[in-house]
């Protein structure tokens, strides 16, 4: 099975200042979504990936284009619609502060499969075409490239939590209890029998060990040996 990197942009300049972004144009990292972004190419700088697939906003482009500068090769790096933010309609640019006093945000908290953004999308939208892209594009880099294959995905932070929330066997119900924080790296495998979700939400640690990893489609009983590091 091939191992997809599910890697959220980095800090922005909307994040820094309270406001639900959405697919507003213009958004970028700030210098601090830079640094992290940075540190996250750093950790993948050791794994030879085999591709970077990016959301189509700026914050998720310059993300990953901060991990292709760290890679001694030249992977295939598309532009992937169905990993974009979510249309959060007539939500977009507003504050968090202001939003959290609506009664939709309380149906976002606690029943987000039943949550349609007012001139936008639903969260079970969201999660549809998400989760259908990220198997497709697994799905090809593993026909592609075998087995031991490793690919980023940089998508947002909602888009994420639904991803693993799938993976995770996990109705979309229950995905606020998974964080995904800016820059942050999650790592899912899709083998045959079922998805195995490696890591979630992690910033900091040494990756190399994604490129000596041989995936098995088994789950091993009583937890196995784990990864070795340098």
């Amino acid at each position: 099975m091939a191992t997809v990197i599910l890697v959220r942009h980095g800090r922005t300049t909307a994040n820094a200042s309270g406001l639900l972004a959405g697919r507003a144009p213009g958004i970028s990292l700030d210098q601090i979504g830079r640094d992290q972004a940075a540190v996250t190419g750093d950790r993948l700088a050791p794994v030879p990936l085999v591709g970077v697939v990016s959301s189509p906003l700026e914050r998720c482009q310059q993300t990953a284009q901060l991990i292709l500068d760290r890679q001694d090769g030249s992977p295939y790096s598309p532009i992937e619609p169905a990993l974009t933010e979510c249309d959060y309609g007539q939500w977009q640019g507003r504050k968090l502060s202001d939003l959290a006093t609506e009664d939709l945000w309380q149906v976002v908290q606690s029943q987000p499969s039943a949550a349609v953004f007012p001139g936008g999308e639903s969260m079970a939208a969201m999660q549809a075409r998400s989760v259908a892209a990220i198997r497709r594009h697994d799905a090809a880099f593993e026909a592609e490239h075998g087995p031991e294959s490793v690919w980023v995905a940089v998508s947002h932070g909602d888009v994420i939590k639904s991803i693993l929330a799938d993976a995770l066997g996990m109705h979309l119900d229950l995905f606020q209890r998974i964080s995904v924080d800016p820059a942050s790296v999650s790592i899912v495998r899709y083998g045959s029998p079922r998805p195995t979700v490696v890591a979630t939400n992690t910033v900091a640690g040494d990756l190399s060990w994604l490129s000596r990893a041989v995936p098995s489609g088994d789950a091993p009983v009583g937890g196995g040996a784990g990864h070795t590091t340098p």
